[in-house]
């Protein structure tokens, strides 16, 4: 069976989350981090509060919190319903159920919700999409896509892959892309196309130590030192 959402719905991963899918370190965690699509995630709202520099853009903070808190609650038994309907391909060793992981991602979510309105007023939470940012060139250290290049295939064209990961790389050193696989858990036909494109200096597919999409433990870290590939 499919997955078949209809729209790319809010659905927040943890702290914790992050630094298992993006390999992050303690000393990256200092550097300034740009989150693409970050949506509901708790990243931001934990790592800034350890000290961190982390600024996420997304088109959903448009809304208003009680406004993204009600497309939260219209979207969350869909997409637990969805995911119990194709549990085959997920990996139930860290999170054993769908109702342990309805509560996982509710926790992370209501962290956002806790710090939106003041990450707004702080600048933390960006109304901006890919691939056009409202940021400088090399502002960041590190960019990051969760969840949503390359697991929206079907949805988004392979140009829109290009131009986002170019701007990823205009508005920082170095892009990081997890998982490298579709939403029905294939690998995306789109991963080597980019490689080919951008040239394999500089890229590599890393292995990581997180897994709930089977096949999904792996992440794809573009390094941008002198800028030409990101503007060309």
């Amino acid at each position: 069976m499919a997955l078949k959402y209809k729209n790319v719905v809010p659905w927040g991963r943890s702290y914790d989350e992050y630094l298992r899918m993006f390999d992050l370190t303690e000393a990256e965690l200092k550097l300034k981090i740009l989150g693409c699509g970050d949506g509901p995630a708790s990243f931001n709202s934990v790592c800034n509060k350890r000290g961190g520099r982390v600024i996420s853009a997304d088109p959903l903070y448009n809304l208003t919190k009680e406004e993204i808190r009600k497309r939260i609650s219209e979207t969350y038994d869909e997409v637990l319903e969805q995911t119990w309907s194709n549990r085959e391909k997920f990996r139930w060793d860290v999170i054993k159920s769908t109702e342990e992981l309805g509560r996982t991602r509710m926790e992370a979510m209501e962290i956002f919700l806790a710090s939106y309105e003041e990450g707004k007023k702080e600048g933390r939470y960006i109304e901006a999409s890919l691939p056009d940012l409202p940021f400088r060139d090399r502002e960041f250290d590190i960019a990051l896509s969760s969840h949503f290049l390359f697991l929206y295939t079907d949805n988004l064209s392979y140009d829109f892959h290009l131009r986002s990961i170019r701007e990823m790389l205009r508005v920082a050193k170095e892009a990081r892309i997890f998982p490298l696989l579709e939403i029905n858990a294939d690998r995306s036909p789109y991963v080597e196309r980019i490689i080919k494109e951008l040239g394999p200096e500089g890229i590599k597919v890393r292995k990581v130590n997180y897994e709930f999409q089977i096949g999904g433990n792996e992440m794809l870290i573009i390094k941008n030192s002198d800028g030409e590939k990101a503007r060309r």
